[in-house]
């Protein structure tokens, strides 16, 4: 069956939850609002279906297979998710009669590429593909979860950045602004010791 409301419950349940994505996408609606952080939601959009992708397609086994693939895979997100906490709890805002805040959110290609990297993102992934196959043909099975982790990803993705683009109004003293970043970046780092677990 193509469509299985179960998978897309625990794809939902797996992405919803607090993790890098989740953490970077509500700080950047915070910091950039909506529209400026469109090109990173994308990017999380579509890297994530592309890791559902190869991972029913059998990467996923590979990368399992080789421990020191997957050390390696582990130490590139614990380092990146760890410089990103570096630049929010760093993260300054200009009151706005100054210019805007002079950082930038992730590009499109860089939150794509950081899926590849994300520990949280290839769990959910391993677990949909090993526990709610379809015995679809590869290429369909690759299809099927692409589809079903894209669509439910846009979701949750919106959900945050929004919520976090709802927030600069309640943020827009300096104390509570710099108090958000600390505690987002907190979460963050915190989220890249989950890494090794």
């Amino acid at each position: 069956m193509f469509f299985d409301p179960l998978l897309y419950t625990f794809m939902f349940l797996g992405l919803f939850s607090p993790g890098p994505n989740v953490i970077m996408l509500t700080a950047s609606g915070a910091r950039f609002g909506l529209r400026r952080t469109l090109p990173h939601l994308f990017g999380v959009v579509l890297g994530v279906g592309v890791i559902g992708a190869v991972t029913a397609l059998g990467v996923g086994a590979l990368i399992l297979a080789n421990p020191a693939l997957g050390l390696v895979l582990r130490s590139l997100a614990a380092a990146w998710i760890l410089y990103m906490a570096w630049s929010y709890f760093n993260a300054t805002r200009r009151p706005a009669a100054q210019a805007e805040d002079q950082g930038a959110p992730m590009r499109l290609w860089q939150a794509v590429l950081f899926q590849w990297i994300n520990p949280k993102v290839w769990a959910v992934a391993f677990a949909a593909s090993a526990g709610y196959g379809a015995g679809l043909e590869p290429v369909m099975e690759a299809a099927r979860l692409a589809t079903a982790f894209s669509s439910v990803n846009l979701i949750v993705c919106l959900f945050w950045t929004s919520t976090g683009a709802l927030l600069t109004t309640l943020l827009s003293s300096p104390v509570r602004w710099k108090l958000f970043m600390r505690v987002m970046a907190m979460l963050l780092a915190l989220s890249a010791l989950m890494v090794f677990r």
